[in-house]
């Protein structure tokens, strides 16, 4: 039995950024609002005819984590690419980033869990690295959200939230047990799927055809939906709920995090769980005031900046936990 560990960390957004003064010139909504509620400042969106796609800004991401990897394209063995907002309806992103980046006919994988996404695709790559299947596996965590947003007054309890961005790991084996990835832990609770959720164009309720039938002007049922506060109310449990599962699994308690990670879905969530377990602001890392909620690259994203800017040291504790549509959540622990 091998153990996994992160060889290579990368990611990109776009160059444009959009602040919440930008946003009140074309939204009833100001800075104040937005920052009480999320704590976010400034997102990055896509602009029309920039290439910018969610699978062209996952291949950016990759690029830099196979390249810090000191890997060659030959040595990756397999694609794992988590996104709620792919160029396609299908086929999924993993098997364009195999093209875009010119790997051998690896297999391709596509995560559709949303905020934890990049969670469960660590989980994924991480047995199949333990059980001796693969060596390397590139994970890429990408969204796009801008184009599919409600840029209206109606849409602003969404739209204000979400920006666009990439980020990706390589995941190689490790044959050091007592590093790497110690253990994962994933969760779901269906009966809660429409508190967050995007119904259409979906088969089981309102495909294309309907939509373009209907010519409703108010049809909202293909624009993201969040119960917000019934969202915030379960977050704040199950994040608290699976870390200590996976501090639990391998013996250790709070007092062994050097960095908590979580998923950049709102601020006041992350201070809410960084209160209760009574961590520093060096153990926690957040950059949802600049980034927004970028999805499934958002625990990408921050993992790498954290590690650019040496908050990340080789034996340390790191925790990764997300919440969210789904309901889905779990936890990674890694020891660096």
């Amino acid at each position: 039995m091998y153990h996994s560990r992160i060889s290579g960390l990368g990611f990109y957004v776009p160059e444009n950024v959009v602040t919440n003064d930008d946003l009140s010139k074309i939204i009833d909504t100001n800075d104040d609002w937005i920052q009480e509620r999320t704590g976010i400042k400034e997102r990055r969106h896509v602009q029309k005819n920039d290439g910018n796609t969610t699978t062209s800004m996952g291949v950016k991401a990759a690029k830099i984590a196979i390249e810090r990897s000191g890997l060659s394209l030959d040595e990756i063995d397999f694609v794992i690419f988590a996104t709620l907002s792919p160029d396609y309806y299908f086929p999924g992103p993993g098997v364009l980033v195999q093209k875009e980046l010119g790997l051998r006919t690896v297999g391709a994988l596509d995560i559709r869990n949303q905020c934890s996404g990049f969670v469960y695709a660590l989980s994924v790559a991480d047995q199949y690295i333990k059980t001796g299947m693969y060596k390397n596996i590139l994970i890429v965590g990408s969204e796009l959200h801008s184009y599919g947003l409600d840029m209206t007054t109606r849409g602003r309890g969404v739209s204000v939230i979400f920006g666009d961005g990439a980020g990706a790991a390589v995941i190689s084996r490790e044959t050091d047990t007592t590093k790497g990835i110690l253990s994962t832990h994933l969760h779901s609770e269906g009966q809660h799927a429409e508190e967050l959720a995007l119904i259409a164009p979906g088969m089981g309720k309102r495909w294309v055809t309907d939509i373009l039938n209907d010519n409703n002007p108010n049809d909202e049922s293909f624009f993201p939906y969040m119960n917000g506060q019934y969202v915030f109310k379960h977050a704040v449990v199950r994040f608290s709920e699976v870390i200590n599962e996976g501090l639990q699994a391998n013996n250790l308690t709070v007092d062994n995090i050097d960095m908590l990670i979580p998923h950049q879905a709102n601020l006041r969530i992350s201070q809410f769980i960084q209160q209760k377990f009574k961590l520093s602001d060096e153990q926690v890392f957040n950059n949802i005031q600049k980034y927004g909620n970028t999805t499934a690259a958002s625990i990408p994203i921050a993992l790498t900046e954290a590690w650019e800017q040496g908050k990340i040291k080789s034996g340390d504790l790191v925790v990764l936990a997300a919440f969210g549509s789904g309901f889905t959540w779990g936890s990674v622990i890694i020891r660096w």
